[in-house]
């Protein structure tokens, strides 16, 4: 019989080892002892596993004052030999009906389950996909069915995993540490998927944690639930083999950036399929409608702020808790594969808002996890990005590493996303980023970056182009930190592409300008083309650029109405001709007139005004002559795609450059940003380009709402008049505030 200082220690969570003395041993002299700890239970059989006979009956122990402690043990008779068994639990009730009663096998009957090599693995770093054995995976053991839990906790004293499988109760499925790794595991027979767990940590203070979600979650709860939910396993979502050209470097990429909370709203609230009144469209209805719009206006790509799980709307998915779980707002995993499958489809790419740089404190998550700063660096100087209000991921401790580049892994293997876009690259590159001097830790070497960040991208980046060929990582990168989107080999971070924050912040200060000012202010637009092909940039018009104050891109513009939207034509048209790839966000490419809002749907009605609808035309064209004009992004990344034509013409506020292809192709942009038509305006044609030239798009058309100034159908020749360096020239109207995109005719 077990000492009462066990039983009382297992009853109250603190048993050391649980496994060591609950289900099936033998004792000293060679009897075999079956102990259970069942609270809630009225009385257990031993049933042997192959007959259904009743073996024994377990008796319930008193402990102290406690007669009904739950506590159940007995020797068992004539058996000497360790033998496959099941309990036969008879339930307590208080409601007044009969006790339930069911048939269960023991999860102290299992032994270890995880293999030494993959822990090995995870505590040196070098496992890539831990999640293939941390958190909750439907398996079956010696022909039963359940879910093997696994959890990475080394301080803690006692791991149990809590659910409604077992009333919530931490005493009933305590687990196994495995001290290789300071992992805990245990399989749970009967647990199936759809089932909700915790993790319930007592510390190594020896005080209870708050319960704790999984990590390695794949499904979670519906906000403001916590639990994580067991899913059931889903074979890989290999990316498509033509996905890679479409995410290669000489491709036309034009990416739509969506929040997919608030892209359009369900009619009046309206359910989204699992009881929960929503406004959100979930997974199906976004896969019904977002892919034939963005196809229907040109985008290549649709780009998703994040949709991994966070607990607050209002971070619009940035303060992430699910490293590995699609939020449950918008439906199951599934669905997320569906959606993903709708896109391909329609010959669009998915590229999903990955958030490693910080997570929030929420006591469900990751801080302290096991009442230790385990995920997190412990000094606040390093641990804290005071900003945001959130804790900063310990880039250097390798088992940290192995979660991080198996979350990034997992969102392009598990639902095939073409590639993500990293947020944040600056405050991981930068140890005092936004901090004080005195407020931060320098490096190993007294500098300021931090290099196990640095180490820890080219390392994800490294797995996303060996491990998933065609995929893409893209870096929100602020600074000009060197070789974002250089080959780690060559001493890069590996990226694949980068935001160009230095064009956007630039030109939108100019385009803000009243015109007449504009001359003071011409190198804002000529500046970018200096640096912009040291990396392989994108040109982001964002969500970061019509919230906090700053204005829509509509509200941006000067001067009246006309002159408004007018301004906004012709910077996409300066954008979509300008070197690099497109990124726009939703709700711009109709000029919506006030900031996003993260809680309304947009203002889709704005569609029946001829200039909102005007500028979505705009866009629409834009992105089909980008998409069908190798000049305009072939050689996007390339300096020998580019040459200026007219980068001085300050007093008139007028740009004009030559795109190229590389194969004889050429395309010309000429920018007018004054309310002032240029009648008969020269411009110089390269010596090697066509004799004949046509407006392609004119941002002016009326077909845009614009005053339908320009040059019409008429052929554009060029004529042997010098000008720009040029031997030929072709003269043009250029209309007020417009850009126009000429063609070989």
């Amino acid at each position: 019989m077990l000492d009462t200082a066990e039983i009382a220690a297992l009853l109250a969570a603190r048993h050391p080892d649980p496994f060591a003395v609950l289900g099936l041993h033998a004792d000293g002299e060679g009897r075999l002892w079956l102990r259970a700890l069942l609270p809630g239970a009225d009385a257990v059989d031993v049933l042997d596993a192959a007959t259904g006979k009743r073996i024994a009956t377990l008796e319930e122990r008193e402990v102290g004052d406690l007669a009904r402690s739950g506590f159940f043990e007995a020797a068992i008779p004539r058996r000497r030999k360790r033998f496959d068994y099941r309990l036969k639990i008879r339930w307590h009730t208080d409601t007044g009906g009969d006790a339930q009663a069911g048939v269960y096998a023991d999860a102290f009957a299992f032994g270890p389950q995880l293999d030494e090599a993959d822990l090995l693995a995870f505590r040196d770093g070098s496992e890539a996909r831990p999640q293939r054995f941390l958190g909750a995976h439907p398996c079956t053991v010696d022909s039963v069915d359940g879910v093997r839990f696994a959890l990475w906790a080394p301080n803690a004293r006692r791991v149990s995993v809590i659910g409604d499988f077992n009333a919530w109760d931490g005493r009933r499925h305590p687990m196994r540490l495995r001290h290789t790794a300071g992992v805990w595991e245990t399989f749970v027979p009967h647990v199936a998927p759809g089932d909700l767990y915790k993790f319930e940590l007592t510390g190594a203070d020896g005080h209870l944690l708050p319960a704790k979600a999984d990590p390695y979650a794949r499904v979670a709860e519906l906000r403001p639930g916590t639990a994580s939910i067991v899913a059931a396993p889903q074979p890989a979502f290999a990316l498509p083999p033509e996905r890679a050209a479409a995410n290669a470097r000489h491709a036309p990429i034009s990416v739509y950036e969506v929040h997919a909370g608030s892209w359009r709203h369900r009619p009046h609230g309206g359910d989204n399929g699992d009881g929960h009144a929503s406004h959100f469209l979930d997974w199906d209805a976004l896969a019904a409608q977002l892919p034939d719009y963005a196809a229907d206006l040109g985008f290549t790509h649709i780009e998703l702020l994040p949709v991994s799980e966070h607990p607050f709307d209002g971070s619009w998915g940035y303060q992430t808790l699910g490293m590995f779980a699609p939020s449950a707002r918008f439906g199951d995993e599934r669905g997320f594969r569906r959606f993903v499958a709708a896109c391909h489809a329609k010959g669009l790419g998915v590229i999903v808002d990955w958030v490693p740089a910080h997570f929030p404190k929420d006591a469900h998550g990751l801080a302290r996890f096991d009442g230790t700063c385990l995920y997190e660096y412990a000094d606040p100087k390093e641990g804290e990005h005071r900003d945001w209000g959130t804790l900063i991921y310990n880039f250097g401790r390798t088992e940290v590493r192995s979660f991080l580049a198996g979350s990034a892994l997992h969102w392009i293997e598990q639902y095939g996303v073409d590639g993500l876009r990293v947020d944040a690259v600056a405050s991981m590159l930068y140890r005092d980023y936004s901090r004080n001097e005195g407020e931060w830790v320098p490096n190993v070497h007294g500098g300021r970056e931090n290099l196990e960040a640095i180490s820890l991208m080219q390392r994800i980046n490294t797995l996303i182009g060996g491990e998933t060929p065609g995929a893409v990582a893209i870096a929100e990168e602020s600074t000009s930190f060197p070789g974002v989107s250089a080959p780690v080999f060559n001493g890069g971070l590996g990226f694949h592409y980068k935001w160009n924050m230095g064009w956007m912040n630039d030109t939108l200060r100019y385009i803000h300008e009243d015109p007449v000012h504009r001359r003071w202010h011409h190198d804002l637009m000529t500046f970018g083309l200096v640096y912009a092909f040291s990396e392989n940039f994108i040109l982001p018009i964002s969500h970061d650029e019509v919230v906090h104050g700053k204005g829509s891109m509509l509200e941006k513009m000067p001067g009246d109405d006309w002159q408004r939207f007018a301004n906004l034509r012709a910077y996409y048209g300066f954008m979509w001709g300008h070197p690099g790839k497109k990124l726009l966000f939703m709700g711009q490419e109709f000029a919506q007139p006030h900031e996003w809002r993260h809680a309304e749907a947009l203002p889709w009605h704005l569609l029946g005004f001829d200039s909102h609808a005007g500028v979505q035309r705009l866009i629409r064209d834009l992105n089909r002559v980008y998409r069908e004009t190798p000049a305009l992004h072939r050689l996007d990344c390339e300096a020998a795609g580019f040459a200026w034509l007219s980068m001085d013409d300050r007093e008139q506020s007028i740009l004009a450059w030559v795109r190229r292809d590389g194969d004889g192709g050429s395309a010309l942009v000429l920018c007018n940003f004054t309310p002032v038509p240029r009648h008969g305006y020269r411009i110089g044609v390269p010596d090697d380009g066509a004799p004949r030239w046509r407006e392609a798009v004119n941002t002016d058309s009326h077909h845009y709402g614009g005053s339908d100034v320009g040059n019409g159908g008429r052929t554009l020749v060029a004529e042997d008049i010098p000008a720009h360096g040029c031997r030929r020239s072709i003269a043009l109207d250029l209309p007020p505030l417009a850009t126009l995109i000429l063609l070989p005719a």
